[in-house]
Order: structure tokens, then sequence, then C-alpha cells
């Protein structure tokens, strides 16, 4: 039997312009698993590390960038990998940041502030136009779950 997993993160940064939600999407270098693939900012789960924590550290690395507000998307992402055999479910954020000046990581070779229609484009598996398009709607409704999935890091 697979085993169940959580190990990873998936969260979708984003600004706020006059022109409506840009959204970040990274693109894979070609020495990196799933060469050239376009994602948002993902990553493994350290020891001793909330997802939470996870995905702060996570765009800090992957991007040079800090957020402005973070909360829990209401959507987690899943999938089955054959090599080990296990099903992955990743909790997905929303990151607002309020800076488009990215630094990129070894991970990635480019990057583009997008649309969600051009993002939709862009990313290839099902969680991640899920979460994604959770991500934007939960941003545009700005009902209770913005106000009750929000994190703050400040006393931690």
């Amino acid at each position: 039997m697979a085993d169940i997993l959580i190990r990873v993160v998936d969260a979708y940064v984003f600004r706020k312009t006059a022109d409506g939600l840009r959204f970040l999407i990274l693109k894979r270098s070609k020495t990196k698993l799933y060469e050239h693939l376009w994602q948002g900012v993902a990553g493994k789960i350290e020891t001793g590390e909330t997802a939470p924590e996870a995905a702060k550290r996570e765009l800090m690395e992957e991007t040079g960038l800090t957020p402005k507000t973070m909360f829990v998307a209401d959507h987690v992402s899943q999938f089955y990998e054959a090599h080990g055999d296990r099903v992955n479910l990743v909790p997905v954020f929303g990151i607002e940041v309020d800076s488009d000046m990215v630094t990129l990581s070894d991970e990635h070779c480019e990057y583009k502030w997008v649309t969600l229609e051009v993002a939709l484009d862009h990313l290839i598996w099902c969680g991640q136009k899920q979460g994604i398009q959770v991500v934007n709607e939960m941003v545009l409704s700005n009902d209770d779950r913005m106000r009750w999935s929000e994190l703050d890091f400040s006393r931690r």
C-alpha cells in the first residue's frame, strides 16, 4: 500500500495592481527535475518546520521576496509518485508581496508576472491550476475564509 505524505508545499505569489492581480510563475532550470516546468513557489518541508514556515522560507529562497500577507488556501493539492510509491498531499498558500523585483535562485531560470489566464496556460498539473484558481477566488471574494486563514508570523 502506498504511503500518504505531507512533505511539500505550493504557494501562489501575487501582487495587487491597477490592472488586477498578477501572479508570479517560475520556470524550473534545465538542471532540475521537471526541467522547464512552470510553477509557483514550491518546495519540501524541512525537519522541524511547519508547512506555512516552509512556504515562507521557499518564497525567500526562490525569489528573494518577503510576504506582505499570507493565507492558507481552501485547497490541498494531491499527486501520486510511482518512484517511492507515495501519495503526496500538498498544502497550498496564497502569498501577497508588494514588490515585483525577483531574485531567482539556481532552481529557476526565468520568471513572469502574469494574469490568472496566462498562468493557467503555463501551468501543467491539475493541482497547480486548481490551487492558483482557489487563491485568485479567495483574494477577489475577500470573504470570511481570508480572515480565518490569514497567517501571522509576528508572534513566532
